[in-house]
């Protein structure tokens, strides 16, 4: 798996699975109809943010991350990120990689800490993951997040030293 810079070339390959995963309304607190180009405004981060792609070796694109600056100004040493990783390549370690790979990218751009805002407490393989990558749950917002099937449902809020 190599994971690169994104491109507005990967828009489309990014487009199916990035829309299936937010119309479901499971995970991400985008509104549901989010469409085609709003949604790659919103994904595909301009420099000095980055928005990164997971391809295997056909060039197949596995799973995307967007990796930006949390807060501005005296709160700017403070990273955050989001994933997506195709349904149809889940359990491969996509989301790993690039969950370590944003860490990587946060430490050499000089951030000091990476910060989550909205980690829906019932994802329960995120919130795994990320406590195995060493973040914590600094609290939860109860009823933060309307899940579909689940009702209301808490927001952690997760963050990590670099």
């Amino acid at each position: 798996m190599l994971i690169r810079e994104a491109t507005a070339r990967d828009w489309p390959a990014i487009w199916p699975f990035f829309h299936e995963i937010v119309a479901a309304g499971e995970t991400f607190t985008y509104p549901l109809d989010l469409g085609r180009e709003q949604g790659r405004d919103w994904w595909l981060l301009a420099s000095p943010n980055r928005t990164v792609v997971a391809v295997d070796d056909a060039g197949t694109v596995l799973g995307t991350a967007k990796m930006n600056n949390n807060h501005l100004g005296n709160g700017a040493h403070i990273a955050s990120a989001s994933y997506m990783v195709d349904p149809a390549h889940s359990g491969r370690g996509v989301g790993r990689a690039l969950c370590q790979y944003s860490l990587d990218w946060a430490r050499a751009a000089g951030f000091r800490r990476m910060q989550f805002n909205a980690v829906v407490e019932t994802n329960a393989h995120a919130v795994r993951l990320y406590r195995s990558l060493g973040f914590e749950v600094l609290g939860t917002l109860p009823e933060g997040f309307r899940h579909p099937t689940e009702g209301y449902v808490g927001l952690h809020i997760m963050h990590r030293a670099l």
